[in-house]
């Protein structure tokens, strides 16, 4: 359709100046309508109008050419026919949050990189069969990542995401470089701790920066891009891993490769927006109407203006925070519910899951751990990808309670598969089908939605401590289930252990239900006014 914008003598209704001007059709069409705009002109308009049409332009009138007179132009423009189909909104803001995800994908990288090598990594520097000193070489990671997620508050309060990124990024590249070249059980220790601390802020991060800067609309589906980084990281490493299979000393050379992704997220957020919020926050108003504009289009800039400013002025009167504000509401609520959905996360038994998985692979005859490890990592995959598409269609809720069931219900079929007495072959299938259900439906709603509702419950002045608080306490349950769970199989065995993830399970879906809100369509604004009665009072 091919649209003309003519200059036109004032015409009530449409623009109120004397003065000619262009009317702009292009600004309506940003305007996404389900049906069609009517614009119509009562007063006559002399020698001029204003069309839409699939034909060509007419030729220019002349003043010596008569026209007819105009008591009623209809204009009609059917946008549904087309735009159907085609919902480009998310795309402005998408280089910036892909830029973000990069930290995740780091996050599932490192993970998987010690996967294969470690029993390598102890012959060459020295330490094979001490499992103590093993274990410490992968639980070291977490007490630097406990470390990195309570400290990153006070960086992005003062820098802003953008320089927090950056800043973070130089103990990861470090780290990494440090252990790559590491000769002795030291380097590698300290190594692993600097990676632990880049990966600890990482985690708080980037859920923060990407709900705080992705439209609306969009939040849930973009702010999935967190799990698909960390999934594809995870398969990253299980794939270049492979060589150090057959290469003792391929290790090293997997540490480096790992710096890359770091360099790319420095360079990366050198472009990319700061949050709006922070941006107001710290008095930068024209720059924040800039990246409004940017990345959730003109039309935004007014409104989201005002829900900002409502909120931040009342923050002003509070200043200086601290973490003891974590204990008045409505933060005391919020911080309850990220540090609960992130205990009953982790005691859920994804870790001892995705651990025990390659065991049960070995019983159906896959005996290469990194093929076992990279089936895994395509089903994680694969979820966070459904996650993506529901996640802004069927909500927050509902897709934790439903994966919260979907795992409660194939930790059964495991335990089914183990207790009752079947035939070999039916026994290995049924725990192959309940672990990959599991690690399916879990990376459907467990693993996404935990990471993007808290951010968006929190509101402005606390969301880096309450999402630092939570994670906090997602790091201890991730290092308690490692350092239990083997003893726990032990000592229980797997039915029994696994029968326990399910009853976890089953208490997180009634948790949900209960104390979840739904945050779809909602701007975090306007979810902070809901939960604050302060604010909510003012707005009324």
């Amino acid at each position: 359709m091919r649209y003309l914008a003519v200059l036109h003598p004032p015409c009530p209704g449409i623009i109120g100046s004397s003065k000619p001007r262009f009317l702009l059709l292009h600004h309506l069409l940003r305007r996404r309508a389900k049906g069609s705009i009517d614009l119509r002109c009562r007063a006559p308009l002399e020698g001029t109008r204003v069309a839409a049409s699939s034909k060509p332009p007419p030729s220019p009138v002349s003043d010596s050419d008569q026209q007819p007179q105009i008591s009623d132009v209809d204009v009609r423009f059917d946008l549904q026919k087309e735009t159907e189909g085609l919902d480009l909104g998310w795309l402005p803001s998408f280089p910036h949050v892909l830029t973000a995800s990069m930290a995740n994908f780091l996050f599932g990288y490192h993970i998987g990189v010690m996967n294969g090598p470690i029993e390598a990594i102890a012959h060459e520097l020295g330490f094979e069969g001490n499992s103590f000193l093993e274990g410490l070489v992968v639980s070291i990671f977490i007490a630097g990542a406990f470390i990195g997620s309570l400290g990153v508050s006070s960086f992005v309060d003062k820098f802003g995401s953008r320089r927090t990124f950056q800043l973070d990024t130089i103990p990861l590249i470090l780290g990494a470089l440090l252990s790559a070249q590491a000769h002795n059980l030291n380097e590698m220790l300290w190594g692993r701790f600097l990676v632990g601390l880049g990966i600890g802020t990482n985690t708080v991060l980037v859920p923060l920066y990407i709900s705080e800067v992705s439209p609306t609309k969009y939040r849930g589906s973009l702010g999935s891009l967190c799990q698909i980084g960390t999934c594809l990281g995870i398969i990253a490493s299980l794939a270049l891993g492979i060589p150090s299979e057959s290469n003792p000393h391929w290790w090293r050379v997997m540490l480096y490769i790992a710096c890359v992704p770091g360099f790319i997220l420095i360079f990366g957020m050198q472009f990319a927006v700061e949050s709006p919020r922070w941006l107001y926050k710290v008095g930068r108003v024209n720059e924040t109407k800039r990246v409004i504009e940017t990345i959730w289009g003109e039309s935004e800039v007014e409104k989201s203006l005002e829900e900002i400013e409502t909120v931040i002025n009342d923050d002003v009167k509070n200043q200086k925070t601290s973490w003891l504000e974590l204990l008045v509401e409505p933060n005391k609520k919020v911080a309850f519910i990220g540090g609960s959905l992130f205990i009953l996360q982790q005691f859920a038994g994804i870790n001892g899951v995705l651990y025990f998985s390659s065991l049960t692979f070995q019983d159906v005859g896959i005996t290469s751990s990194s093929l076992a490890s990279l089936l895994v990592g395509l089903t994680n995959f694969a979820g966070a990808l459904f996650a993506l598409i529901l996640m802004d269609n069927q909500g927050r809720r509902r897709l934790l309670i439903g994966s919260y069931l979907g795992m409660a219900v194939s930790m059964f079929l495991i335990v089914y598969a183990i207790t009752v007495p079947l035939d070999e072959g039916s026994s290995h299938i049924l725990s192959i089908l309940g672990t990959l259900m599991y690690i399916f439906t879990f990376a459907l709603g467990a693993g996404p939605v935990t990471g993007i509702i808290i951010p968006e419950l929190s509101s402005n002045q606390s969301r880096s401590k309450i999402m630092g608080f939570s994670f906090s306490i997602h790091w201890i349950c991730n290092f308690l289930v490692g350092l239990y769970f083997l003893e726990l199989v032990e000592k229980f065995g797997v039915g029994p252990v696994y029968g326990a993830f399910g009853g976890v399970s089953l208490m997180s879906a009634v948790f949900a239900t209960y104390f979840i809100v739904e945050t779809k369509g909602r701007s975090l604004e306007e979810i902070e006014i809901s939960m604050n009665a302060n604010l909510a009072a003012k707005d009324e």
